[in-house]
């Protein structure tokens, strides 16, 4: 070969690697299958190829349809769009164990925020692949992310929830869409942690426990940080009934809780929670079978690191987070065009109390839940459970545009476990009540627990209906257009 031959290939060489950056720069995304993900490859060939292609940032696809093993997290940062096609599903395989999350944003695993995320068109199959946690402590979801601002899922697909997990998994965040899902399984759908303006819409769920879980304060080991969920819309949602299983959890959880400082001699039980040396820490009590360990421990011993866990008097110590508050719970939130087949209780607004979790500290400020709005909500069954469960305090809520079965509202506590429930305003109007004859409406089962109700522009379908109403050893004032009340 000559030498002009041989040049003119080095020439035309350098010539095509030049170019291919700059058609990839011109077309605006990065394709995966350039770094090799791939369906004819293995599960950490996948992990390692699918993260060469998020380091890029910009917008990543997914293009070819087809399963897709994955064997480990790909982590994912600001400034990042990952597109999937149709018929593209990403399929956990345990290749080298066990793991916990499909995807997890990068900010996640040193509490720094990561921002202008975005995630379209993802299909997770579990596969019975499911590990309660690894990277960070109390984050559950196959889909997750921690410390995150301006975040988007859109198209999101999972439809075997699987034990210990979470399909999607949000905690501390600003500004989040969660638009057009389906989740189907065991364990929750979609699972809050504190966080501020956020909405979640068009989406079905068929899952035995909690379809939503606005989770302020949670289980120790369900969530990674506590603090309030304020200002969203819940809307157009389908609750869908999981033929042959057991009827638990809720349409949405709505849960508070407080806490006090940490003192020495103080007797704590399995996820208490304590404020010390300008952090929050929380007792990781579960015995190796992952259930809690029951009892109570005393603590002599201040904790004080800063990450991670430490064993102190015979209690595991988990430093939960750096900003100190004293209390959690959901405020501002609307739930609207909401359709109900499950025969579930709909609405919790919740205490833990259990060996579990106890959500209030003796002594602790008393978390108040405030103004939320049920409207257009459609009870589809016939199942006596509540509509709207109360066990913490909570201002007003409003039930309005609404069709009611059998299912009424019910204020249920612990006497002595919060030395003051408060008052609680109902707005009740404009609904429509297909009972026919007695209804359980309200009902209190607080000593002292005062409630004011006012109900109007109701539509009664039945001449035979007649609303219930228990006022145990409280306080009413009612003002309503039922007749016979």
């Amino acid at each position: 070969m000559g030498i002009k031959v041989i040049h003119k290939f080095i020439l035309l060489g350098l010539l095509f690697i030049t170019i291919m950056p700059l058609q990839a720069k011109e077309r605006g995304f990065t394709d995966a299958a350039e770094f090799g993900f791939s369906p004819n490859a293995t599960g950490m060939e996948n992990v390692k190829a699918l993260q060469k292609a998020v380091d890029q940032k910009g917008t990543i696809i997914v293009s070819k349809p087809g399963i897709y093993k994955v064997a480990g997290t790909t982590y994912i940062g600001s400034n990042t769009t990952l597109d999937f096609g149709n018929g593209v599903i990403l399929q956990k395989v345990d290749e080298v164990g066990l793991f916990t999350h499909v995807l997890l944003n990068k900010g996640a695993l040193t509490r720094t925020w990561d921002e202008h995320i975005t995630v379209k068109g993802l299909h997770i199959s579990v596969n019975n692949v499911v590990k309660r946690y690894n990277e960070v402590f109390g984050l559950r979801g196959q889909l997750a992310f921690f410390y995150v601002k301006d975040l988007r899922i859109e198209g999101f697909r999972c439809n075997d929830i699987k034990g210990v997990q979470f399909s999607i998994h949000v905690c501390t965040f600003e500004d989040l869409v969660i638009e057009d899902t389906i989740l189907e399984g065991e364990k929750d759908g979609i699972h809050l942690g504190r966080g501020n303006r956020f909405r979640i819409s068009n989406a079905t769920f068929k899952t035995l426990d909690d379809a939503l879980a606005l989770n302020a304060h949670d289980y120790a080991n369900s969530n990674p940080e506590v603090g309030w969920i304020e200002n969203g819309v819940i809307e157009n949602c389908h609750d869908l009934n999981l033929e042959n299983q057991q009827i638990i959890g809720f349409f949405c959880r709505i849960l508070a809780g407080g806490w006090i400082d940490w003192e020495k001699g103080m007797e704590l039980q399995n996820a208490d929670a304590v404020v010390s040396n300008g952090r929050i820490y929380r007792v990781d009590g579960l015995g190796d079978d992952g259930n809690p360990i029951k009892g109570t421990w005393t603590t002599k011993t201040r904790p004080t690191h800063e990450e991670g866990t430490v064993v102190l008097d015979g209690i595991k110590w988990v430093m939960m987070q750096n900003d100190v508050q004293y209390t959690a719970g959901v405020r501002n939130v609307v739930f609207r065009n909401i359709f109900l087949e499950k025969p579930r209780s709909s609405f919790s607004i919740h205490f833990d109390n259990s060996s579990w979790s106890r959500s209030y500290y003796p002594g602790a400020d008393i978390p108040q839940q405030e103004k939320l709005l049920f409207d257009n909500v459609r009870v589809m069954h016939d199942g006596e459970l509540p509509f709207v469960n109360v066990s913490t305090p909570v201002d007003v809520f409003t039930i309005t545009n609404c069709s009611l079965r059998n299912s009424g509202i019910l204020f249920r506590g612990k006497k002595g476990y919060v030395p003051d429930y408060g008052k609680t305003q109902i707005n009740f109007y404009g609904n429509i009540l297909n009972k026919e004859g007695e209804m359980n409406f309200l009902e209190n089962t607080i000593p002292g627990k005062e409630i004011i109700l006012k109900t109007s522009n109701n539509i009664i379908l039945s001449d035979k209906f007649r609303a219930v109403i228990k006022k145990g050893e409280g306080k009413f004032t009612i003002d309503s257009d039922f007749m016979g009340m």
